[in-house]
């Protein structure tokens, strides 16, 4: 018996060591929820290039000058149906935290495979990553949601990555301007007949997904302006280039776009630093889902997520809370094999800006792919069963699994629907509707 469990042992370690290699960002856990499975569709993944023209150079804004102007370059990396049965490729140079170390990461996605034909154009999702990060940060939904039936569109936000990460003020001014410039230019290559996403997209029906700063922006997209006392941080943006996204104002109010149907906002920064107060929040129109951890000391949660949670009263909004956990909640890949040793280049290891100390990061990625298959089913393609995967107990803890023994759910059943009998722990979800 000895010998055996010794065995186990020496065979899960390889194991995990050999999936640490290989630096996987589609693993599915034997315990995930029921919609965390990818779907029925391959995976096709090709990179663009996009560049937003006549923009502020944040950086080189100077007092009492003309603001200089450039044009702003941004890297998608898109998702969408593959045609056949294809699967299997990898992210090839992929920049770690450390902004110097490249590395390989793998999933289920295939580089330019064929587009999938389609009858029926698929919903739009972008995803939007923190400060720093990169495109592939949250790579695990945009093979998954893409596996489902949407197109998935990840913006490198210039100034805002590991390898160029720059001035804070051109993240706080240049979020929501790239999530709805990505828009308008995913919509575009879907109505020209020569793209490879000709014909695809609907843009009408559009999601996002953004995480710290990327939820940060999320907000300001959803309708909330900001305070004009964080248009005059000395630290924040300069010469008052963030006074277009100040509540109640023109230049705000004409970023609203309603093909934003619905959006996923992940530990959102802001609220814990005076850039939304109950005004500026009012002016929010787009449903929510927020996700976070209990114990972000970065976003913060009772004066930070929960804030905008509570303060967002003119919409129907979710928060998706994962006990004990941190800032890094639900969004991150696991954290690739070259980040768990120290680097020369950081004053802390890398394996800190994509792991939690409590949570495993493949659990949070595979619970986040589940209520994002139902939060975007529900409000992207309308579909009315998904909304059952999201009337719950509020307290995963206080959910009681009683079943017959052929399976059959008792009238006492009250545990999170999709979840396996003893797997919804450390949650919460709360539901408040707009007043």
């Amino acid at each position: 018996m000895r010998r055996i469990i010794c065995g186990l042992i020496v065979g899960f370690a390889m194991l995990g060591t050999g999936q640490a290699t290989e630096n996987r960002v589609d693993g599915l856990r034997p315990d995930a929820p029921e919609l965390a499975a990818p779907g029925d569709l391959s995976v096709g993944v090709r990179s663009l290039n996009v560049v937003h023209k006549g923009q502020i150079d944040i950086l080189n804004v100077k007092k009492d000058q003309d603001f200089p102007r450039y044009d702003r370059a941004l890297t998608l990396e898109i998702w969408y149906p593959a045609k056949g049965k294809v699967s299997g490729g990898e992210y090839p140079d992929v920049y770690i935290r450390d902004g110097v170390t490249k590395v390989t990461l793998s999933g289920r996605a295939v580089r330019d495979a064929e587009p999938r034909a389609t009858d029926k154009a698929y919903p739009l999702i972008l995803i939007s990553h923190g400060y720093p990060g990169n495109r592939f940060l949250m790579s695990h939904l945009g093979e998954n949601l893409a596996s489902k039936g949407y197109i998935v569109a990840s913006i490198d936000h210039t100034d805002s990555m590991y390898h160029d990460k720059a001035a804070f003020g051109s993240t706080l001014v240049n979020r929501a301007l790239d999530q709805n410039f990505v828009l308008n230019e995913m919509a575009r290559f879907s109505q020209q007949k020569d793209h490879f996403l000709s014909g695809m997209i609907d843009a009408s029906r559009t999601g996002l997904i953004g995480y710290s700063m990327g939820g940060y922006g999320s907000v300001i997209t959803a309708g909330g302006g900001v305070t004009k006392a964080s248009t005059e941080y000395s630290w924040g943006a300069p010469a008052g280039t963030l006074k277009r996204m100040m509540s109640g104002s023109k230049e705000h109010e004409a970023l609203m776009d309603d093909r934003f149907k619905a959006v996923i906002s992940i530990a959102p920064w802001g609220m814990n630093t005076g850039f939304w107060d109950a005004k500026g929040l009012s002016g929010v129109r787009i449903p929510i889902l927020f996700v976070a951890g209990s114990a972000d000391d970065v976003s913060g949660y009772e004066k930070g997520v929960r804030a905008l949670f509570e303060n967002t009263v003119n919409i129907d909004r979710y928060l998706l809370t994962f006990n004990h956990a941190n800032h890094n909640a639900a969004a991150p890949i696991p954290a690739p094999a070259e980040a768990w040793k120290p680097s020369p280049h950081l004053d802390f290891v890398p394996f800190e800006h994509y792991a939690d100390a409590v949570w495993d990061s493949v659990r949070m990625n595979n619970i986040t792919q589940h209520f994002a298959t139902a939060y975007f089913g529900q409000h992207l393609k309308q579909n009315a069963k998904m909304k059952a995967y999201l009337d719950l107990v509020e307290d995963s803890d206080k959910g009681v699994f009683a079943a017959e023994k052929d399976g059959t759910l008792k009238l006492e059943h009250t545990y999170w629907k999709g979840f396996q009998n003893r797997t919804a722990k450390g949650l919460r979800l709360e539901f408040l509707p707009k007043k």
